[in-house]
């Protein structure tokens, strides 16, 4: 047990202490969990991070796993779950785990508890996966906010170490005046509009900001909260939001693939309607396109396709290895060769990217060096997390502060 708090514990149960484990728990309820401690090595730029469980005494796990977002998809990728196995302080209800981590981290996570054999809970073929993942729980003693989740699944919760990025407009504000939400079929795609307070048809031209993936970020994570506290304080104007929903697993990963068919779509249907309807402008050094992962790839694509309608691309842990995986080879990093190549464009950019994603990294870091390189505006940052909506949201934010703010 590298915890000290831990070690107190064991030894407090070892020596027959009577109520310790109950008084363990009373104090972690009153500070929240994860437990947060110095680092063994004294190195004030790292935290030792304990994660808790505690047992059901009517239904007892035989083994639980830690799930970190990112941090567990790595050795779950190499084929090894038995890590992030926890285990079972002696003579107590209490499964732990720690890990070592920077004092920035921040990250999503669950647990997984099991009742049989061991090897069923360290399998890690996709099947299995999709398995644990369809019944992991959030942390009941959670310090930090929570993250929610779609398809049935439990939401997610949310760890902050002290030196992670302040998302300082992600929750809802009472005091704030809330927008107007409408939900909208264009051309037969699902769309969310979020019109700022205050909105009138004839008040504009507003800005606009089209978010991919709007199916997560309107009724899921409701992004409007953080759109209008960013309205409030003044850090955007007054900005038309469309959340473009995606129509299927098969459906984005055609539409989010540099797909020509859709951008022009975005440009040629969805704008000019968004204007129509809600006076939203038409100059692109007021429009933002923004996405994450395959939806990062697509914001880049659509500056580079159609920049006289998308002046600001916000792209997100982008997908620019597309459409090889392989890193740097000749088939690989499609979109980035475009923009080394072909004439510069009056585009601006902001990039992001987690220093968890070990498969993304170097790819984000080959296209900010060749958009520098070509003389593009760009705003580039590195967020220690990884590919997970509790770090985009704050970043989101940031990117749409960056971007929309007045020159």
């Amino acid at each position: 047990m590298h915890s000290p708090t831990l070690r107190t514990l064991a030894e407090a149960v070892e020596a027959e202490t009577p109520g310790a484990v109950d008084a363990f728990w009373r104090r972690v309820a009153a500070t929240g969990t994860p437990l947060v401690e110095p680092d063994p090595d004294a190195d004030p730029a790292y935290r030792l991070v304990t994660f808790l469980w505690r047992d059901d005494p009517d239904a007892p796990a035989t083994d639980v796993l830690a799930l970190v977002h990112t941090v567990t998809d790595k050795d779950r990728h190499a084929r090894d779950l038995a890590p992030h196995l926890m285990g079972k302080v002696p003579g107590t209800d209490v499964w732990a785990i720690s890990h070592r981590l920077r004092a920035d981290h921040r990250a999503s996570y669950q647990f997984s508890v099991h009742r049989g054999a061991r090897e069923d809970a360290l399998r890690t073929d996709r099947a299995s996966w999709l398995g644990v993942l369809d019944t992991a729980l959030p942390d009941p003693l959670a310090a930090g906010p929570s993250l929610p989740s779609r398809d049935g699944r439990n939401p997610s919760s949310v760890m902050e170490l002290p030196d992670s990025p302040v998302q300082e407009w992600a929750g809802r504000r009472e005091s704030v005046a809330r927008g107007v939400h409408a939900d909208a079929e264009v051309d037969g795609r699902r769309v969310g509009v979020h019109l700022p307070a205050g909105h009138t048809p004839a008040g504009g031209p507003y800005a606009v900001a089209v978010l991919l993936d709007g199916e997560m970020w309107g009724p899921v994570l409701d992004f409007a909260a953080t759109l209008d506290n960013l309205h409030a304080d003044g850090r955007i104007p007054p900005t038309v939001t469309l959340f473009v929903e995606t129509m299927g697993r098969d459906r984005r990963m055609a539409d989010l693939s540099c797909s020509e068919e859709f951008v022009d779509w975005l440009a040629d249907v969805l704008l000019p309607w968004a204007a129509r309807e809600y006076g939203a402008t038409e100059d692109p050094a007021r429009t933002v396109v923004a996405g994450q992962s395959a939806g990062g790839l697509t914001a880049a694509f659509a500056a580079f396709r159609r920049p006289e309608r998308f002046g600001n691309a916000l792209s997100q842990s982008g997908s620019f290895w597309w459409p090889d995986g392989t890193e740097f080879d000749g088939g690989s990093e499609w979109l980035t060769r475009q923009y080394a190549t072909c004439e510069k464009l009056p585009v601006r950019f902001h990039l992001e990217v987690g220093l968890q994603e070990w498969m993304l990294l170097p790819q984000n870091r080959h296209l900010r060096n060749v958009l520098e390189a070509r003389g593009y505006d760009v705003a580039y940052r590195e967020f220690n997390g990884g590919h997970d909506y509790a770090c985009w949201r704050g970043g989101l934010a940031d990117g749409l502060v960056g971007l929309l703010a007045p020159r």
